[in-house]
């Protein structure tokens, strides 16, 4: 019989701190040359600048038409709407799902599975279509009302999968006290549902914050740009990109993901690992 290798453990740990690191480069050399002179971040390309300035970041908050606060501010309007509403949609979709009965609720939750195989791209032109004739290009509404219309069919799976893996006696005991399915929804199944909701949200909150083709697509008027489409006004396909305050300004856009992030990481992990267990 084999015998296991003496300080494994260690090895695995030292493996696995340096696949992190590698994992990890391009955001290090990404801060790393938001701290260097526009002229030395591809003269120098290591991570350790031979000079440092902050000139990058004043440059870059100031550069475009407006403070890039005001795109931070955009982006948030439209995360946090489409967060709420993919909570509050996606949620009620689980429920019906996962607890009431109604006809052919198997061929409508075997159709709503299907649409997680269908590519964003197939459906993005009627989309446009449909939000162009209902006058809605250059507003958030065509960012939101998807989510407003439970059109995320993997949270409505997630949550599926949560809430079956509650008791059924929860509820039956609800109904003896009199309680209809609105209040156990809202009063029994809820407040067990937190990390199949925190998961929902977290990833909903990442998605939309960092979407870039729709933001590019529906929203023309750089008064309404989020932070994605106006990261991309920094590039310039004659050559004249600023590529310092766009490294400076793409690491300010990364603090509002980890720390929503690091806010739900207990949450994310326990909802992840119960979804499936039934």
């Amino acid at each position: 019989m084999f015998r296991p290798l003496r300080g494994g453990p260690v090895v695995k740990h030292i493996l696995l701190i340096g696949f992190g690191l590698v994992m990890l480069y391009p955001l290090l050399w990404m801060i790393s040359s938001s701290l260097k002179p526009e002229e030395l971040i591809f003269r120098q390309p290591g991570l350790w600048p031979s000079e440092v300035t902050l000139e990058n970041y004043t440059e870059g908050w100031t550069a475009l038409k407006h403070p890039f606060g005001y795109y931070l501010w955009n982006s948030a309007v439209v995360t946090a709407l489409s967060v709420v509403a993919n909570l509050v949609a996606c949620s009620l979709a689980a429920y019906a799902f996962a607890r009431l009965n109604f006809p052919l609720k198997k061929l409508w939750f075997a159709i709503m599975l299907g649409t997680i195989m269908l590519p964003h791209h197939v459906v993005i032109v009627p989309q446009y279509i449909m939000f162009s004739q209902l006058d809605l290009i250059n507003t958030i509404w065509p960012l939101v009302m998807p989510k407003v219309l439970a059109t995320d069919a993997f949270f409505i799976f997630l949550m599926v999968q949560f809430i079956r893996t509650l008791p059924r006696e929860l509820d039956e005991a609800a109904e003896i006290d009199g309680a209809g399915y609105w209040r156990i929804f809202i009063r029994v199944v809820m407040p067990l549902c937190v990390p199949a909701l925190a998961t929902t949200a977290i990833f909903t909150f990442i998605w939309t914050w960092n979407d870039f083709l729709s933001q590019l697509l529906y929203l023309n008027n750089p008064d309404n740009f989020t932070v994605p489409v106006a990261l991309r006004t920094f590039l310039d396909s004659s050559g004249e990109s600023s590529w310092g305050p766009m490294f400076a300004m793409s690491i300010i856009a990364l603090g509002p993901i980890f720390g929503f992030f690091l806010a739900g990481q207990k949450y994310l992990i326990r909802g992840v690992a119960t979804t499936g267990l039934k």
